[in-house]
């Protein structure tokens, strides 16, 4: 208590009990004046307040009137005091603690005193100054600040010139960076009042970048730049728009498709228009397609696929960008907020993806749109057949590109460019048979020239089968070709994925190498002739190498041995191929089929839903060619009689059907309301004349055997050029019609060659003198008694026809190559009429000896020893049908009845002289009678 008091007075301090006195004395309770207790009484009444005071009075002094309020006040006295006195103690004791209170109060009243007053001292003396220098460093601060911020401000206020040349420069993702980065500094100052004005100028800045980055990204649809294209994506990423700039560029390249089409189109029409008044411009784009010329829709086809390839290229390789960039973000983000991130990412690669996925087939199908109302508007009927080839192959170009492109099979395209075709086709076929009519009404049946190595791939109508190339194509070409085909293993997105257009080939091809198949001169081994015909008129061996040419091509033959000349000279008569180079024996008429089957191929091999009607139509090709070369060197009523069979079933079957489905029997309509109805008719084409150029009764040209060989084997080239396109046409028909295909191979195709015997069966007829011969023979005494060594005179005669016939038939060679089985074919002919004449010849016999019978052998002997000099045909037709007829002038009763029975090839005149004139003197008239009667049966059911 000392150490407080003296630290008190050093400092100054006073003592609490005198500061105690220099208080003010606490003022004493007093009671109140009258005129204070005047204005108590007149101020009003509060009933309330009153009727409060009564209920506070306790309710033992309203009890009854016997209640004495002393006594009861003094018993409460009493109690009060008693309370007083039993808490005196505590009493005294608070109020000690309340006296102590009141001390320490008045000691901490001193205290504060004392502090305010040495706080005045040291403010005087030392803080005004120090607070003043810090007062002032805290505005400089300020003062900084602000000017920071205005610096900031401004710079802000001109960062639009650098937007401007950022966008210049097409750099968008750092365009928009910047703006975001002033957007969020703007925020920042918001609190002066020009950045308001700012906020709202950067926010009209962004909205222009937007539309400048739409632009952009518009630009891809036809032009995809991957620098370019990264720029736009990354924009859109710092804008978190992904998913927008996608959907935006679908809706660009739906109206990129749509602009593209419609400019291209446009271009044409007006360049067609010239300087036509016409609002071209305003018109939709399907009226626009009807605007557009037979001269400038190729042009413009090929221009409209370009551009649309280049906008499905662009669309192929956004896709492909997409797929790197997912392929690329595959690492594991390190935080929670790279994770969050990452996870936004994922949705937005998802969407992306889906977006682009659902894209592909909604893309291609606004391409098929607006190119079905390209083809479907205009009449395609009058194009040129290699012009509709054209389209038909640009088309076929772009559904190969659509389904690479999205999977799809390009129904639209197919319908619409099917319906085209169809139309097209019908009344370019019927047109190319009325062509072919012509053709072959005008055809003088002379031969066409062609090389020996011809092949239908050197024609420019088959180019397109590549796996027909023929051996004599140039190395050159050759190598193009193996390039090409190394190129079909990849898509046509890979190959032209930096650069070309897969529709830029087509005018590439057009400039083809010029058709090589003609011979120079028509004969391509004259000093092959010269050199062969030597080595036969001497009497050295024949040349190794020339041993081979004359293998039998049809029989597959060994080759001939070097000494065997008699077989050589015998293989010069009946093969008449050596003066000529064994080329295909060809008409103009049949190259012109030729041709026209090998644009129906192409046709068919672009547009395989239509293949089933282009087959058919070839199959008429080949039906009519077949049925004039019968109607013009066949038809012969000669030798329906003859009993050879020269007409097969199965020809005459195939015959009758082409002149039912094919041939207009009534062209000039006499007998309209009898025939087919006009639909029908127009199906049909009328039956076709021979040329009265061409003669077919002339002696010395062996009765037109020329033209004929010509027509024939021209339709066997034909027929073997269908066999080696089965294949082909097989895989390109439908499985449902592949029965007709099998059908017309072997009931038509199979056929052509049987035509060689009833055409070449009217010069065999003509050629030999038979009617003389059996006069001859009919001079002929046969009833001898003497075996004679010497034949008869019309063996030489006939002996001399063949010759004859052999000299015309190489005079023929020096013009036309007469191929082996032509050569064997009239041979046959010839030999078996002949045989036939001598059967004949001896069933008129009205006497006959047994030296007669030897007469007959010794005569045909003759004959076969002799002609077997003049042909190498082996074995020699009908030999056996001569020989067995004379044998059966030696036959009894018996044998006589059974051979009647077994023998049906002879005729009943022929049968019964046998009975009549070899049986006629051993048997009774019964016997003979019962033998003709037999005769009679067997000839019975054919009348």
């Amino acid at each position: 208590m000392q150490k407080i008091k003296s630290l008190m007075a050093r400092q100054g301090l006073k003592s609490p009990q005198e500061s105690m006195a220099e208080l003010s004395p606490v003022e004493n309770l007093r009671i109140p004046s009258k005129e204070e207790l005047r204005e108590l009484r007149q101020q009003p009444i509060d009933p309330q307040a009153e009727q409060e005071i009564i209920d506070s009075i306790g309710e033992v002094y309203f009890s009854n009137d016997s209640f004495d309020m002393v006594q009861h006040e003094l018993e409460v006295s009493k109690r009060v005091a008693d309370l007083i006195l039993e808490k005196q103690p505590s009493y005294v004791k608070e109020l000690e603690r309340v006296t102590a209170l009141q001390t320490n109060l008045q000691l901490a009243a001193v205290i504060c005193t004392n502090a305010r007053r040495q706080l005045n001292v040291a403010k005087a003396g030392f803080t005004e100054a120090s607070l003043g220098l810090l007062a002032n460093q805290r505005r400089r601060q300020l003062l900084t600040g602000l000017l920071k911020s205005l610096r900031t401000i401004k710079t802000l206020q001109r960062t639009d010139v650098r937007l401007s040349e950022m966008l210049e420069e097409e750099d968008y993702p750092g365009a928009i960076q910047l703006c975001l980065e002033c957007q969020k500094a703007a925020s920042t100052f918001k609190h002066y009042s020009c950045i308001s004005e700012l906020n709202s100028k950067l926010q009209d800045t962004l909205e222009q970048i937007e539309e400048q980055l739409d632009v952009a990204l518009s630009k891809t649809c036809k032009h995809f730049d991957v620098l370019h294209y990264t720029k736009v994506q990354m924009a859109y990423t710092l804008l978190g728009k992904t998913q927008t700039a996608m959907d935006q560029l679908h809706m660009h390249f739906t109206q990129a498709i749509h602009n593209t089409v419609f400019q291209v189109v446009l271009g044409y029409v007006e360049l067609c228009a010239g300087n036509a008044d016409t609002k071209f411009q305003k018109m939709q784009y399907k009226d626009l397609c009807t605007h557009i010329t037979l001269d400038s829709y190729i042009p413009c086809l090929m221009d409209l696929c370009k551009a649309l390839w280049e906008v499905m290229l662009s669309y192929h390789r956004t896709m492909q960008w997409h797929e790197e960039q997912d392929r690329q973000e595959t690492t594991p983000p390190p935080d929670e907020l790279a994770a969050s991130k990452s996870d936004e990412s994922i949705v937005d690669r998802s969407y992306v993806k889906k977006k682009l996925e659902h894209g592909l087939s909604r893309i291609w199908q606004d391409v098929q749109l607006k190119v079905k109302s390209y083809i479907l508007g205009t009449d395609m009927s009058n194009f040129k057949f290699d012009d509709f080839i054209v389209v038909l192959d640009v088309i076929s170009r772009l559904m190969q590109v659509g389904e690479e492109f999205c999977g799809s099979k390009s129904e639209v395209l197919q319908e619409s460019i099917k319906r085209q075709s169809v139309n097209y086709f019908k009344n370019y076929h019927r047109a190319r048979l009325e062509e072919l009519r012509m053709f072959l009404e005008n055809e003088t049946w002379e031969l066409c020239p062609v090389k020996s190595n011809f092949n239908i791939a050197q024609l420019h109508e088959f180019k397109f089968m590549g796996q027909c190339r023929s051996p004599s194509v140039s190395p050159s070409r050759q190598a193009v070709s193996t390039s090409y085909a190394a190129q079909e293993d990849q898509s046509l997105f890979q190959q032209y994925v930096q650069d070309g257009n897969p529709f830029e080939m087509h005018i590439e091809e057009k400039e083809e190498e010029t058709e090589d198949v003609l011979a120079s001169n028509g004969y391509e081994s004259d000093e092959l002739e010269k050199s062969v015909y030597q080595e036969y008129d001497s009497d050295s061996d024949v040349p190794e190498e020339l041993k081979q040419d004359y293998v039998d091509e049809q029989t597959g033959d060994a080759p001939l041995k070097s000494g065997s000349r008699d077989t050589i000279r015998s293989k010069r008569k009946s093969d008449y191929c050596l003066n000529k180079a064994n080329a295909p024996i060809l008409t103009n008429t049949t190259l012109n089929v030729i041709r026209l089957v090998g644009k129906y191929i192409q046709m068919m091999n672009i547009l395989k839903p239509i293949a089933f009607d282009v087959i058919h139509c070839v199959s008429q090709l080949f039906d009519y060619y077949l049925y004039a070369v019968y109607t013009f060197f066949g038809r012969n009523d000669m030798y329906e009689s003859s009993g050879l069979g020269l007409i097969s079933s199965r020809l005459r079957t195939t015959l009758n059907r082409i002149q039912e489905s094919l041939i207009d029997m009534d062209p000039v309509g006499e007998n309209a309301g009898v025939h087919a109805p006009t639909e029908d008719r127009k199906e049909k084409v009328p039956s076709p004349h021979l040329s009265h150029l061409v003669v077919l009764t002339n002696s010395e040209t062996l009765y037109g055997l020329a033209q004929r060989v010509v027509a024939t084997e021209s339709l066997a080239c034909l027929a073997e050029l269908f066999e080696s396109l089965q294949s082909h046409l097989d895989a390109m028909m439908p499985a449902a019609k592949k029965p007709f295909l099998q059908q017309f191979y072997s009931q038509t195709v199979s056929t052509a060659s049987e035509l060689r015997k009833p055409i070449y069966w009217v010069v065999a007829a003509k050629a030999i003198d038979y009617e003389q011969m059996l006069l001859m023979m009919a001079g002929v005494k046969w009833d001898i008694r003497e075996i004679m060594s010497q034949h008869n005179i019309y063996v030489d005669v006939l002996l001399k026809e063949f010759e004859q016939f052999n000299k015309r038939l190489g005079e023929v060679s020096r013009h036309v190559r007469i191929p082996l089985p032509v050569s064997n074919v009239l041979w046959e002919h010839c030999i078996r009429l002949a045989n036939r004449t001598l059967v004949e010849g001896y069933a008129n016999v009205k006497k006959c000896s047994n030296e007669g019978r030897a007469l007959m052998q010794l005569d045909f002997q003759q004959f076969l020893m002799k002609l077997e000099k003049l042909t190498d045909l082996r074995p020699i037709p009908d030999k056996e049908f001569v020989e067995t007829y004379i044998k059966a002038y030696y036959l009894t009763e018996n044998d006589m009845e059974q051979f009647i029975k077994n023998h049906r090839e002879y005729s009943m005149k022929q049968l019964a002289n046998l009975v009549n004139v070899c049986l006629g003197s051993h048997i009774n008239k019964r016997a003979r009678q019962k033998l003709l009667a037999a005769i009679d049966d067997i000839d019975r059911p054919k009348r």
